[in-house]
């Protein structure tokens, strides 16, 4: 049903991959309190709900507002789960119930999930780290050899550059475990000392 990618004495992390995109759907539990909340809900909205049932979701956080992250939410908003995106990406979504602002948290269940914004893929959006652990949900910002693709509408390839290097490289450990929107896993240390190979081939 989904995978466990990552766990601790703390929390879990499960991840399915869904619709012709291949979109990574990552769930983040709370082990002490069982509840969850569901990051990106992309496509098959009936494997999605059953997810939310079988781990404890409460709700659900996107990291950004593009067409393949966000087939699911009406399904998931008549279901009852609150639907949370940021006011800058949030007109691209059918329908949401909360905005994400920068650098606040987001408790889950004695799990505490920090906002970190990081605008370029699309001007909303946003990352999101685990306090008290390697782990970073990147969206479609970060992938293993590159950023996030900038030539939809509302993308910017300084602007994204500047997300990565100010807001994850600077002041993230090395060995986070960058978890994508799309594709494998890889950690900041393995991406960062490509920066300005990205920067020179311009994408």
């Amino acid at each position: 049903m989904s995978t466990l990618v990552w766990s601790d004495a703390r929390a879990e992390v499960h991840q399915v991959v869904v619709g012709p995109m291949d979109n990574n759907v990552y769930v983040l539990r709370c082990r002490e309190t069982g509840d969850a909340v569901l990051l990106d809900a992309a496509n098959e909205h009936e494997r999605l709900l059953d997810l939310c049932r079988a781990l404890g979701v409460r709700e659900v956080l996107e990291t950004h507002g593009h067409w393949d992250h966000i087939q699911a939410v009406p399904e998931l908003r008549d279901a009852g789960y609150s639907v949370h995106v940021t006011a800058e990406d949030a007109g691209m979504l059918p329908s949401y119930d909360e905005l994400l602002a920068d650098e606040s948290v987001i408790e889950v269940g004695r799990l505490r999930l920090h906002t970190i914004h990081t605008p370029g893929h699309t001007p909303g959006s946003m990352c999101f780290r685990l306090d008290g652990a390697p782990i970073l949900f990147s969206g479609d910002t970060l992938f293993p050899g590159g950023v996030g693709n900038t030539s939809f509408e509302g993308g910017d390839f300084d602007t994204i550059i500047a997300s990565v290097e100010d807001r994850l490289f600077r002041p993230l450990a090395a060995d986070t475990i960058v978890l994508p929107g799309h594709g494998d896993k890889t950690t900041l240390g393995t991406e960062s000392p490509h920066l300005q190979e990205w920067i020179d081939r311009r994408w």
